[in-house]
């Protein structure tokens, strides 16, 4: 079994609908080779089990093929790839499940006719209209993995716009913050311009006491000579 993805975003669901297909493969590829050495009903019963194999390969390409565009950049090459691997495999087990169901004389034995019979025509009636039930499922499946997808890419457009209207906010508040803090550099500055006339006014006040008293002591001195 091929190494699995990465486990990012996108591509675990990717990697399982990987797994499960190659376990498809090896359990069509087994029934295809036991066919040939059937005949009659049992190979009649061996194609069919053989055709839900191969219906089910074909949905989990069909899923794998949706799923693709959520995988991750840098691992798309190589997805892109495997997956055309994958592809190319399964078709070739479709054109070989044709061509042993083609062999009519193998698949009905001695009941083989040129001109089917009205029994006949009714198995190939009720073969159709299996057919078309199994078309049906994998019509149904595929509109709802379409409803999935169209859901995602819903919420992925909600999730960007909302991570747009919070770049918008932190961008708000980024610039007000930046004002905020040029107001309070202003502050500060101010703030430092008041202490410096407020320490010059205290030393002019000291400055004037001191004179002040240094006068009254001359006048005291003066008067008692």
């Amino acid at each position: 079994m091929a190494d699995l993805l990465d486990s990012e975003a996108g591509s675990e669901r990717f990697a399982s609908y990987e797994a499960e297909l190659k376990l498809v493969q090896a359990d069509l590829t087994q029934k295809l080779d036991q066919i040939p050495e059937l005949s009659g009903e049992p190979r009649k019963a061996a194609i069919r089990q053989a055709e839900r194999a191969l219906e089910e390969a074909r949905e989990l390409i069909d899923q794998m093929r949706i799923e693709k565009p959520n995988i991750p950049a840098p691992a798309k090459n190589k997805i892109n790839q495997r997956f055309r691997n994958l592809q190319h495999d399964v078709d070739d087990l479709g054109r070989k499940l044709t061509s042993l169901s083609s062999d009519r004389r193998a698949l009905f034995g001695n009941r083989y006719k040129d001109n089917p019979t009205p029994d006949d025509q009714l198995e190939q009636r009720q073969q159709l209209l299996t057919g078309t039930d199994r078309l049906e499922r994998s019509s149904g499946r595929l509109r709802e993995s379409q409803r999935i997808a169209l859901e995602t890419e819903d919420i992925g457009r909600s999730t960007l716009s909302d991570l747009a209207t919070q770049r918008e906010q932190i961008e708000n508040t980024r610039r007000n913050l930046l004002e905020s803090e040029s107001y309070t550099d202003r502050s500060i500055k101010t703030l430092r311009g008041m202490a410096r006339r407020m320490a010059t006014n205290r030393v002019i006040t000291i400055a004037i006491i001191t004179v002040l008293v240094l006068l009254i002591i001359a006048v005291i001195v003066s008067k008692f000579r």
